[in-house]
């Protein structure tokens, strides 16, 4: 009898084994595919497959997932879209685009920030998330334009989209070719692209360059594509810095230096632990020497900023308006300058009370947390 108990119950340990793992295989669903950011085959919100599949239908269009030397050069009147490039090419690469222009085409470059790529200087400014933009003839476009850079035009170049203070949009000779450069890829991306008037600008920018054959650039968006170390230095550069690490391994070495744990005296600890630190607070509750340390708080802060910021020291707090409007981009420029006149003003005073200390402490804390994130 008890081997026949043993046989039933080991069966249904196996039946419910196999149950199990029949529900687990059918429950299981895959990990959807992660796509990068602004790719023509990508179906997510950042990507810009429902920009790519409509020009398919429209006009010939192809992607590109070549080096820029390949680029076919014997033909012209063809039009390169470059969206949001995942990294910086080297000198060499960026010549190829610059070939490629020269020969009779066109780039269409969509970067937030365009600085390092064909010469393109850029200016930090104080757009708007939602804005108005004109074209050359003066039409009024509704659209969101992310990007807190500004492109800096030329002589040669022509504005093809501005917000009647900065330039959103712009148009460059190149050889026989052109490049024409936006700072607002958002405007392709799925999820953006049927929002206000982005489709019309979209279009209107690929209107500018009067190509037969359009190619979707995906080279720039292959990590693998982009600059490593041997690249970017010389070999000289490289070979003679392996060279001094040799060296001072060798000096070391040769010093009779020893690498290892560190082990700090237990007397250095309690003297400068937090123990410390709660019993200097302590004191100066207790003496109501609020300004005291509001000054010392302050005057760390400011430290902080010269550190992290490149704020000078020697300035005065009333005197940062124009630093901090520039770094501090998550608070409103008023609000900013009242903080500066304010912390200003309370610390110019001799006493102070605990509220005016607690407030004021509580302000210089968050500016810490955001000088030093």
């Amino acid at each position: 009898m008890n081997s026949q108990s043993k046989g039933k119950t080991w069966m249904w340990l196996i039946v419910l084994l196999v149950l199990f793992l029949t529900i687990s295989y059918f429950s299981f669903s895959p990990k959807p595919k992660v796509y990068p950011g602004y790719v023509s085959d990508s179906p997510s919100p950042s990507g810009v497959k429902a920009f790519y599949t409509y020009l398919k239908k429209e006009t010939d269009v192809k992607t590109w997932n070549h080096s820029p030397d390949m680029l076919p050069k014997s033909e012209e009147n063809q039009l390169l879209v470059m969206v949001e490039s995942s990294f910086i090419p080297g000198k060499d690469v960026m010549k190829k685009y610059v070939d490629f222009m020269k020969a009779g085409n066109t780039i269409l470059l969509f970067q937030t920030n365009p600085k390092g790529m064909f010469d393109v200087n850029t200016e930090f400014t104080e757009q708007k998330s939602s804005q108005n933009i004109y074209d050359k003839s003066r039409t009024l476009y509704r659209a969101e334009v992310r990007s807190q850079i500004g492109l800096q035009k030329t002589k040669q170049d022509e504005v093809l989209l501005s917000n009647r203070k900065e330039t959103i949009a712009l148009k460059r000779p190149y050889g026989k070719g052109h490049l024409i450069v936006s700072i607002a890829p958002e405007w392709m991306t799925n999820g953006n692209i049927l929002k206000k008037d982005h489709l019309p600008l979209l279009l209107y920018l690929l209107n500018q360059g009067e190509t037969k054959t359009i190619l979707f650039d995906e080279y720039i968006h292959g990590g693998e594509n982009s600059s490593s170390i041997l690249t970017v230095y010389p070999m000289w550069f490289l070979l003679l810095n392996l060279q001094g690490l040799l060296l001072m391994l060798l000096w070391l070495w040769f010093k009779g230096k020893r690498f290892g744990p560190i082990f700090t005296p237990r007397e250095e600890s309690v003297r400068f632990s937090d123990e410390g630190i709660q019993a200097i607070a302590a004191w100066y509750m207790r003496g109501k020497r609020y300004h005291d340390s509001l000054v010392i708080q302050a005057d760390y802060v400011k430290l902080l900023l010269q550190e992290r910021w490149q704020i000078p020291y020697s300035r005065e707090w009333q005197d940062l308006t124009s630093y901090f409007e520039k770094k501090w981009t998550r608070m409103p420029a008023c609000e900013i300058k009242s903080f500066l006149s304010g912390l200003f003003t309370i610390l110019e005073k001799e006493k102070i009370s605990k509220q005016e200390y607690l407030f004021w402490s509580r302000k210089l804390e968050q500016l810490r947390k955001e000088v030093e994130a």
